[in-house]
């Protein structure tokens, strides 16, 4: 595998290159409260089932900015393990150095998504893998790119021969493999989880107050629900989208389409800012006041969004709240893979 120096340096920081290759912590199996419980088992397309070389081809590729059409960016580039899977942009950077009109979404537990993309135009994780390479603002990848990577790099054509055997170089099959990769990438567990499971100085007495705010006064577990604490559904919550109409978009007759974008997990969170689609929240203290205001008052806001009267206090121990959330303070430096 052929490495800009730069790359090379950025996946020692991130932790995922050492003695043993790449690094993942295992998950605890103890208990954990029933509504919170990550599932045992990843799921699978029956059209793209798991395959171990397949996952190998995928991880080596996730890395590899050889795969971008112009050798310049790997998917990593992005969606940086160490920032929760996305990075500290307002908007991605592609390829060509230009910014995107969104900002990079974490990648954590995608496997249990149904719609992909702020405004879920993809209907499968394969298909918003495919839309990223072959994107010319994004990875500018063609067929004709990826046979020039694979004929430079020996590794990874022989990780696709053992994942597409008898198979020509396809954008729709690396982008299969990237997608079973991506599958594997679940949020380990955080001090909300070891609270859930039962230790009781997991947390901080601010933090639970915070979690009883978010589920009670605070109705952020409306949208925020289930382990990985997003309904994956689309809303608008009230914040500046410009001529973005997000979900509105492809249902222009849907009010309460307009201006939706696809509700977050919250797993890692506090290594993900700045936060909404577009990036316009810097902190999550500000996200917590954009809600207890109540958001920009317009037909398509959703029903569950309006002032809320939190005090000062109170939208701090919801703060609180969500760094529990995050595995590892200081950042991911090691994220599991397992099926």
């Amino acid at each position: 595998m052929r490495l800009r120096t730069a790359s090379l340096m950025a996946l020692v920081t991130f932790g995922l290159i050492g003695a043993g290759g790449l690094a993942f912590r295992t998950m605890s199996t103890g208990p954990r409260h029933i509504q919170y419980a990550t599932p045992a088992k990843i799921p699978y397309p029956a059209n793209d089932p798991f395959s171990a070389a397949k996952l190998a081809l995928g991880r080596f590729a996730f890395y590899d900015p050889q795969l971008s059409g112009p050798g310049t960016i790997a998917c990593a580039s992005c969606h940086i393990p160490s920032l929760g899977f996305a990075d500290h942009r307002a908007a991605s950077l592609g390829a060509m150095g230009k910014p995107m009109a969104l900002r990079t979404p974490t990648l954590l537990d995608a496997a249990w998504g149904r719609l992909y993309g702020w405004e879920g135009k993809y209907p499968s994780l394969a298909d918003v893998v495919t839309g990223a390479m072959v994107n010319p603002m994004n990875m500018a990848v063609t067929t004709h790119s990826l046979r020039q990577a694979m004929a430079q790099e020996p590794d990874l054509q022989s990780k696709y021969a053992a994942a597409f055997p008898a198979k020509a170089p396809s954008v729709d099959k690396m982008a299969r493999a990237l997608a079973t990769y991506v599958r594997t990438l679940v949020a380990p567990p955080s001090p909300f989880d070891r609270w859930m499971q039962g230790d009781p100085n997991a947390v901080s007495a601010g933090a639970k107050r915070g979690f009883k705010l978010f589920e009670g006064k605070a109705k952020c577990g409306v949208c925020h629900k289930g382990f990985a604490f997003t309904d994956r559904s689309f809303h608008d919550i009230g914040v500046s989208t410009g001529n973005d109409l997000g979900r509105g978009a492809k249902f222009p007759s849907s009010i309460k389409l307009q201006r939706a974008f696809k509700t977050p997990t919250l797993r890692d969170v506090a290594l993900r800012a700045p936060y909404m689609h577009n990036g316009s929240q810097p902190t999550l203290a500000s996200v917590v006041r954009l809600y207890n205001k109540g958001g920009i008052k317009r037909p398509s806001l959703d029903e569950n969004i309006h002032p809320l009267g939190l005090t000062t206090l109170e939208q701090s121990d919801i703060v609180a709240f969500l760094k529990t959330l995050t595995s590892y303070p200081e950042g991911s430096l090691e994220i599991q893979s397992r099926r």
